[in-house]
């Protein structure tokens, strides 16, 4: 796996998580809460990505 499918898998995943996270109603009450944790992780699957798909 290479650095633009890495990113390409999770610029299609994020879309269904928070599409999902709306449809079951999480979104409404929690989310101030939600969206942080959401984009640490993003921060830290990027540092991740850059490190492991290196040339």
């Amino acid at each position: 796996m290479n650095k633009k499918t890495f990113n390409l898998i999770l610029i299609i995943m994020s879309p269904i998580l928070l599409i999902v996270l709306l449809e079951y109603g999480v979104f409404e009450k929690y989310l101030a809460y939600i969206l942080i944790p959401i984009l640490i992780a993003y921060y830290f699957l990027g540092q991740y990505s850059e490190r492991k798909f290196k040339k």
